[in-house]
């Protein structure tokens, strides 16, 4: 028997023409020849679906990353935001403390000067009551006669009536003054 084998495959011709060779071995030889085909085929196929594999695996990665960017920018910008405000509030908590400072400080001098006018006021005004109503410093009236009957009424606990002389020299004596006093005024 002669024939080709692998015709188109890039396999070298075969001859058979020894009657030896059995009708079995021509088929393992073909069988031989179609495990190699189909091991080529399997092989082809394989690497067309590590292909697919690797393309969608690309394309997964690709979609993570843009997702992750997308992520990430929002939230930069989040961030950005967040920053903005906090700026913005601080702009305005100056603002106020600004404000209140201000308003402190007028208070304080106004709360100043009312204090100083009224300490002024005060000031005057005691000094006019003091020059409309001069201060009299007084002694008291027959104070020597007043300590003697003391004395003799405790001396004399039980017989007041022995004081009454002094008690008339006492009397005589307010009566005096008070005299003296309403001519003084007149």
């Amino acid at each position: 028997i002669q024939g080709q084998a692998g015709c188109g495959s890039g396999q070298p011709g075969l001859v058979v023409s020894d009657p030896a060779y059995s009708r079995g071995a021509i088929l393992k030889f073909f069988d031989f020849l179609g495990l190699k085909q189909e091991q080529a085929y399997v092989r082809d196929e394989f690497g067309k679906i590590l292909e697919r594999e690797r393309i969608s695996s690309n394309e997964h990665l690709t979609r993570a990353i843009l997702r992750e960017r997308a992520a990430t920018e929002e939230e930069r910008q989040k961030a950005q935001r967040f920053a903005r405000q906090l700026e913005e509030k601080d702009r305005e908590l100056k603002k106020h403390d600004a404000y209140y400072k201000e308003q402190l400080a007028r208070l304080e001098e106004r709360s100043a000067q009312f204090y100083k006018v009224t300490t002024e006021q005060y000031q005057k005004a005691a000094d006019e009551v003091s020059a409309r109503f001069k201060r009299y410093e007084t002694q008291p009236v027959c104070a020597d006669l007043q300590g003697k009957i003391l004395q003799c009424y405790q001396q004399h606990a039980q017989e007041t009536l022995s004081c009454s002389a002094l008690a008339s020299q006492y009397l005589h004596c307010v009566n005096h003054a008070k005299q003296v006093s309403l001519e003084t005024c007149l």
